[in-house]
């Protein structure tokens, strides 16, 4: 059966690569044989080789209220309830994905948030009414935009995790944190989205309580962290796994000067790793950090930080439970641009990610 009546599909599939993404939820119900095609890789795959795929950045994001003004017994009292934040950076859209089924509180704080593929992976926290800590995995799948759930993240309670994805692999690795009693953690677990199945890793050298976790050069890199001793005192030592030797590895990447925000941390997908901290854009230049611009001082001395296609964006605010405020920087020019963001999207961020769709 063709794809498309009276064309051939070669036609055919060039027809289909050109649905916007959000469109393949409803495309993948009008026929058996287009719900074949694009769940077939080959179909991302040439896709992304025409040029058709876009960003979109994902963020776990408090919703804002501007009628709880900062200080105020209201705002004190509250505890924000956080969402799936989807932000179009080519067509400047803000919306919010479909809750999670069951989770009445919202997402839960402290949640890692990871792009795979087509899957968006929402990792542990603390459940946002009972306050305890959960190993749950969470998949929303952006090709029939529901949400399953994974199997749950072994080896214990965790928090304040670092977290990424192998893209090669189709992986997310899990690193660091802390277990119930507050004791920094050298564990690490692998996620094999398709699968759904966990691996544990060995141990790395170092307990990596707040790190971050960053996929770099074909490699998974965790930054920084800090040790049950050394509370808040980040390490500046990077390790990477191995694949060969199934092992870790102290990086030979310079020593990022690690602080109080590991999300200040990103790979760009020029090859190169960037921070922003203190109001300074940086990127790592052999064993030395390279000043490159000045971060806009209404987002923080440490604002949270995602890359695509040869854009940086920062987010964050310069005030304690204030509006967040975002821009994007153009990685070969180095100018920010303030970008219009919808009130509601100002709130909070605890964690984000950007896949191509």
């Amino acid at each position: 059966m063709e794809l498309i009546p009276s064309l051939v599909d070669d036609v055919g599939r060039e027809c289909l690569i050109r649905i916007p993404y959000e469109g393949f939820p409803v495309a993948a119900k009008v026929c058996r044989s287009w719900n074949v095609e694009i769940q077939q890789l080959e179909f991302w795959q040439r896709r992304k080789e025409s040029g058709l795929t876009r960003p979109v950045v994902v963020f776990a994001q408090a919703r804002f209220d501007p009628s709880q003004s900062l200080g105020s017994e209201k705002s004190q009292a509250s505890t924000p309830t956080y969402e799936l934040t989807l932000f179009e950076p080519e067509a400047g859209v803000w919306r919010r994905l479909p809750a999670i089924h069951g989770l009445s509180g919202g997402l839960p704080m402290f949640c890692g948030v990871v792009g795979v593929g087509l899957d968006l992976v929402v990792i542990g926290g603390w459940d946002p009414v009972t306050w305890q800590v959960s190993n749950s995995v969470y998949v929303f799948n952006f090709l029939t935009a529901t949400w399953r759930r994974g199997a749950d993240m072994p080896a214990g309670a965790r928090s304040f995790f670092g977290c990424a994805a192998d893209t090669v692999r189709q992986t997310v690795l899990v690193a660091g944190g802390h277990d119930g009693e507050k004791n920094a953690l050298k564990s690490a677990v692998l996620y094999d989205v398709a699968k759904d199945e966990w691996t544990v890793l060995p141990d790395m050298a170092r307990e990596r309580d707040e790190c971050k976790v960053i996929f770099h050069r074909g490699r998974l890199h965790v930054i920084g962290g800090y040790s049950t001793h050394a509370q808040g005192q980040f390490d500046q030592s990077i390790e990477a796994f191995d694949y060969g030797s199934w092992q870790w590895d102290q990086a030979n990447e310079g020593s990022p000067e690690a602080g109080p925000n590991p999300s200040a941390y990103v790979a760009g997908d020029d090859g190169e790793l960037y921070r922003c901290l203190s109001q300074e854009a940086a990127v790592l230049q052999g064993d030395r950090w390279q000043a490159v611009a000045e971060v806009p001082g209404d987002v923080g001395s440490s604002p949270h930080v995602v890359a695509w296609q040869g854009k940086l964006m920062a987010v964050g605010s310069s005030d304690v439970g204030g509006p967040y405020k975002s821009y994007i920087m153009d990685l070969k020019s180095h100018k920010w641009i303030e970008l219009d963001v919808p009130v509601s999207y100002r709130g909070h961020i605890q964690s984000g990610c950007t896949l191509e769709l």
